[in-house]
């Protein structure tokens, strides 16, 4: 492996000065795996038999971010490395982490880690790979193998059943078989785990997997999705209109969208995940527009909305990210009659912050059901019309104006807003006075 990057150059840099002070030193884990992948690394840890403290007389600049634990961070070259010394851990107490550890071998080292492709080591002066158990192996036969006994490392650390699952999707691998069959029968101890921690590799999944689709199907073969999102869990068998869904349930549909996404924001990839999850609540079976009888799903944008919101604050996620999937997910089938709407409502639609997320939803969907594109084609259209016409005007009048005119302050005067700025964007060349007149107009029509 060549040395290319900032990010090696400084890590080789962190290594050299361990080796010069006499410290057996490697680069280790997911640098390692990916980079014989060929995927590009985000980072390097480095691995060594030096004791905390000595690391810490070494370098200038140096963190103790779990130092009992044998784990320092050196800043260098404005890269921040974790440099741990070899250890093997003791009683796991917590289905999380070690109670205490000591401080042993390279190859002890490796085999306390959690799967054969991520305990790989790497000595960038020689180029020689390291691997005390068979993680070349598995990673040319791409399998997530669990290190020793598959049972013992899950009960170690709960999370490592989630991770199985994100490495097998992110990679596009599969679970060793024995693996798989201590995930299934540990499953239920994923409730142990807290949902910051499924959060971050539920998100990982999500937004860098090939296949996002098959990743989620994968988490439901395990049994670990009915437990992070019974939800989610809950779409399989849900039946759809086969007109407009004839590729079969929802969670089939969800799973095909997902697998279309390409480099996925985590709000594109969670309005995606989520935008039908109303759908098993509001199931019935009512006349459709040809007067048959079929199954619908009336307000499952509102009830999924609803049901999104509180999927998401369980999962920790960011407050903004939160907000923006919710109205995504509320307003996914006003994309039905966008050619039915005025310009002025077409232009608001545009103007949100998330319609680019908002649009690729829309086309994912139809591409993962009855494959029409024509709303999607129109909106194109009218996008690049905008672009050749001026900037959306200010608004002429505002809230106070409404309220000077009798109208309460609250929800009320927002709606005259509103429809003060639709009228004034459906009228060119409107000026003020202009406006005022027809909104008093409008309000007397409404007391009367």
């Amino acid at each position: 492996m060549t040395i290319t990057t900032h990010l090696e150059r400084g890590a080789l840099h962190v290594l050299g000065v361990l080796r010069r002070a006499g410290h057996e030193t490697y680069w280790a884990g997911g640098y390692v795996r990916d980079k014989l992948l060929g995927r590009t690394a985000k980072d390097i840890d480095i691995v060594t038999d030096a004791k905390p403290d000595e690391v810490n007389s070494l370098f200038p600049k140096t963190y103790e971010t779990g130092k009992n634990f044998g784990v320092m961070v050196v800043a260098h070259a404005g890269h921040a490395y974790e440099v741990s010394t070899f250890r093997r851990d003791l009683e796991y107490r917590d289905g999380r982490r070690p109670s205490s550890v000591e401080f042993c071998t390279a190859e002890e080292d490796a085999r306390r880690r959690d799967f054969t492709i991520n305990a790989l080591f790497y000595d960038p002066e020689t180029g020689n790979v390291i691997d005390h158990t068979d993680g070349q192996r598995d990673l040319d036969a791409r399998i997530v193998r669990a290190i020793g006994s598959p049972y013992d490392r899950f009960v170690e650390d709960r999370l490592r059943m989630l991770r199985a699952v994100r490495f097998a999707s992110v990679l596009d691998f599969r679970i060793e078989p024995d693996t798989f069959d201590a995930i299934v029968k540990n499953a239920e101890s994923i409730r142990q785990v807290s949902s910051e921690r499924i959060q971050n590799e539920l998100s990982s999944l999500l937004t860098e997997s090939p296949r996002a689709g098959d990743g989620i199907l994968l988490l439901r073969e395990t049994g670990l999705l009915r437990i992070i999102l019974p939800e989610i869990d809950a779409l399989a068998g849900q039946k759809q209109p086969p007109q407009f869904h004839p590729e079969g349930d929802v969670l089939t549909h969800t799973a095909l969208m997902l697998n279309a996404m390409e480099n996925p924001s985590p709000v594109l990839a969670y309005a995606v995940l989520l935008h039908d999850v109303g759908k098993p609540e509001t199931a019935s079976i009512g006349p459709g527009s040809d007067g048959k009888e079929r199954i619908r799903f009336d307000r499952h944008d509102e009830v999924g909305a609803e049901m999104t919101e509180r999927i998401l604050r369980r999962l920790r996620l960011p407050n903004e990210i939160v907000k923006t999937v919710t109205a995504i997910v509320r307003n996914h089938m006003r994309f039905m009659h966008v050619q039915d709407m005025r310009p002025s409502t077409l232009k608001r639609m545009l103007g949100t912050d998330f319609f680019h997320e908002e649009l690729e939803l829309h086309r994912l969907d139809c591409l993962a059901s009855h494959g029409k594109l024509d709303n999607y084609a129109f909106l194109q259209d009218f996008v690049e019309r905008l672009r050749n016409e001026p900037a959306l005007p200010k608004p002429l009048i505002n809230g106070h104006d409404i309220m000077a005119m009798g109208v309460p302050e609250g929800p009320e005067t927002g709606h005259w807003v509103r429809k003060a700025y639709e009228y004034q964007l459906e009228n060119d060349n409107l000026d003020r006075e202009t406006l005022l007149t027809w909104l008093r107009t409008r309000l007397e029509e409404e007391e009367n």
